[in-house]
């Protein structure tokens, strides 16, 4: 097991991002805490969790509150001593659907303002901690618009690329203190809701089916489909292992090719 006797904490664990890599790290032996806002969806990912046997606690967190991811932590603590991944999947409030040009500044900003707010105050606290605890990794999951322009993604893209390069800089701060922190970069996988939600939108629009829609978005990749979340699940297990000890301040790219580095 690559994250056996490892205790892992995951913000946003009730999405379909935050609970893929939940799972992910339970299958591979961690320690699993999740955190959210709400209790409800956390439940489920932690009751499909303990089926498979795994360890698994649930907290409702509001990471926009620093004080509040610092008690957090600290009751973690007090159960497991300290903790070696933290894995940050927190819903930004994407304001997506306009281009720049008829969008408010409030709109744009409101995902920026939101991610790098939840980013600083958990990679801040948990940055702290491990360089004080003989280290650790951070991991967080951006996508390829922080590198690529879309149009009508609003403020998304900008917020991934700002995520994408405070984690760039928590790296080399703490590196020296024996903590890591990279990302994984996701094309938007077609069995995350979201997704789905959209891409059958656009097949309806265009009288076709999820599947050739499928097919339309991967057909432009070279392994010739888009990445399913277990995928990007399995890049955040490795990053989070000590398989990547010498991998940090850097990008897992699960794009399938979508963005060639």
């Amino acid at each position: 097991m690559l994250l056996g006797t490892k205790t892992a904490v995951i913000y946003g664990g009730s999405g379909a991002v935050g609970g893929a890599v939940a799972k992910a790290f339970a299958r591979e032996g961690a320690r699993v805490f999740l955190a959210a806002r709400t209790l409800e969806g956390l439940q489920a990912v932690a009751d499909e969790i303990r089926a498979l046997g795994g360890e698994v606690a649930v907290a409702s967190v509001d990471a926009t509150d620093r004080a509040a991811v610092e008690q957090h932590l600290a009751a973690i603590v007090r159960a497991t001593g300290r903790v070696h991944v933290m894995f940050n999947a927190i819903d930004w409030g994407d304001t997506q659907g306009a281009v720049l040009t008829d969008m408010a500044l409030e709109t744009m900003l409101r995902p920026v303002y939101t991610a790098l707010t939840t980013w600083f105050h958990t990679g801040t606290v948990y940055a702290s901690h491990m360089a004080e605890n003989g280290g650790g990794v951070i991991v967080g999951i951006t996508a390829n618009a922080a590198r690529e322009a879309y149009s009508h993604v609003g403020g998304f893209g900008i917020a991934c690329a700002a995520v994408e390069h405070f984690l760039r800089q928590l790296a080399v701060e703490n590196g020296p203190f024996g903590v890591r922190a990279c990302w994984v970069r996701s094309p938007g996988s077609p069995d995350a809701p979201g997704v789905r939600a959209a891409w059958q939108l656009r097949a309806d629009e265009q009288g076709v089916t999820f599947e050739d829609i499928s097919r339309e978005f991967g057909k432009h990749t070279p392994l010739r489909k888009v990445t399913a979340l277990a995928q990007v699940a399995d890049a955040a297990v490795l990053l989070a292992s000590d398989l990547a000890a010498g991998m940090t301040a850097t990008v897992a790219n699960a794009t399938g090719g979508a963005q060639v580095d």
